[in-house]
């Protein structure tokens, strides 16, 4: 069996195949109209009509939105779930999808779980004007208030959820995957594939599979929205939607995946053993801003926030690498074994002078996928002078020409 001598040996000759797709995305549901103090005087006065800005106002709209909650879950059957402190949601999600899948469904809610959770809300306290009089001011606060998790499936996208908050102005959160979207629709497709937890370990049909991936935009992004929220219970009256308090949607979280599928296990641990040997300081500012194209200014008053550092965990006896640049990560590791994972998760658009809303994705997308690009190219540089002493030796070395003609090396 012929080894791999360097990192640029295994992604040149060791890959099998190899796909980009958006992994995770963690969004922001929110009326774009209430997030600032005088929105909320706007929609209790303007709005409701109420001739007092006070919260106070709200708590049977909340009751409401709660009540009805809990009857969509019984009128279904939907179990409802109270997180305990320190369980792992994702072990219950998939707990519920096993009975979900076993049952040959293929769309609908799995359960409505709730913790609770800090969350920014808006109060009303009492202040005193300069002549002794009270009145009520609307502040922006943050408090533990209950978090409802609706998990879902979706013929479309797979396994998402949508989380709402229950406390005034109701923001919500949507966690998707891309990597469930691209086997979901690869299914339909009929496309063969072996799943990789997150991921492909087979396809028979990589640039099909690659061209689902690529398809995953903000307008199919806004109609998963769009579709599910009219489905579920909304803490927003159809009146209250006529008049413009709908939830737009930004992005909190994006992961940007390129995942290559290698031939044998020994050459992603050949990988990671050259990479930190070769290229341990692509975490040093200079080359940080080689891997993310972005001017690091390290004095002065405009100087670069952030950490911009490699580190190396260790977890058993596989290693994972991780680049920071300011609020971005990128983190390598062998997954499962089987493939070469590449991830750019961007925490942070403004880092890179990019907006949040969601019509902003493709220039996410060029940022995080353009970062994997970047690193990898970077590691196959390898300061390993065997290469260099072969072809010295080959050079060197007498030789004979087709002819049989005997020619001396250089």
């Amino acid at each position: 069996m012929t080894l791999p001598r360097s990192a640029g040996d295994v992604l040149a000759d060791h890959v099998l195949f190899e796909v980009e797709s958006i992994d995770r995305m963690y969004c922001n549901l929110y009326v774009p109209q209430l997030q600032r103090a005088e929105g909320i005087v706007g929609f209790i006065r303007g709005h409701l009509g109420k001739p007092i800005a006070s919260t106070a106002v709200i708590a049977p709209m909340s009751r409401d939105f709660t009540e009805r909650l809990r009857s969509f879950a019984d009128d279904r059957a939907i179990p409802r779930v109270d997180f305990a402190r320190g369980q792992r949601k994702d072990d219950v999600m998939h707990e519920h999808l096993a009975a979900f899948q076993a049952a040959g469904r293929t769309e609908g809610v799995l359960f409505i779980g709730r913790a609770q959770e800090k969350n920014t809300v808006f109060r009303t306290e009492k202040r005193r004007a300069a002549d002794g009089r009270a009145y009520p001011w609307i502040v922006r606060a943050t408090s533990v208030v209950n978090q409802f998790y609706v998990h879902c499936v979706d013929e479309d996208f797979g396994a998402f959820f949508i989380k709402f908050s229950s406390y005034f102005p109701y923001g919500g959160k949507l966690l998707i995957n891309g990597h469930h979207y691209a086997q979901a629709q690869a299914a339909k497709a009929g496309i063969g594939f072996e799943p990789l937890d997150n991921g492909f370990a087979a396809c028979d049909d990589v640039p099909a599979l690659q061209a689902i991936c690529d398809s995953l935009d903000e307008d199919k992004i806004y109609a998963l929205t769009r579709k599910w929220l009219a489905i579920l219970p909304s803490p927003y009256s159809p009146d209250d939607q006529a008049a413009g308090y709908r939830y737009d949607v930004s992005v909190l979280q994006a992961e940007f995946a390129r995942t290559q599928v290698l031939d044998k296990p020994v050459a992603g641990r050949i990988f990671f053993d050259q990479v930190i040997r070769d290229t341990l300081d692509a975490g040093r500012p200079d080359q940080v801003s080689l891997i993310f194209a972005r001017r690091l200014m390290r004095t002065g008053p405009r100087a670069t926030p952030g950490r911009f550092r490699t580190r190396v965990i260790t977890s058993g006896v596989t290693p994972s690498l991780h680049v920071d640049y300011k609020h971005a990560t990128i983190k390598q590791y062998h997954k499962e074994g089987r493939a070469l994972r590449t991830e750019t998760t961007i925490n942070n658009t403004r880092d890179f002078g990019i907006g949040k809303r969601l019509t902003n994705l493709p220039a996410l997308r060029e940022v995080g996928f353009s970062a994997n690009r970047r690193l990898l190219r970077a590691q196959q540089l390898s300061h390993d002078p065997i290469t260099g002493t072969d072809a010295i030796t080959a050079i060197t070395t007498p030789a004979r020409t087709p002819a049989g003609t005997p020619a001396p090396g250089l």
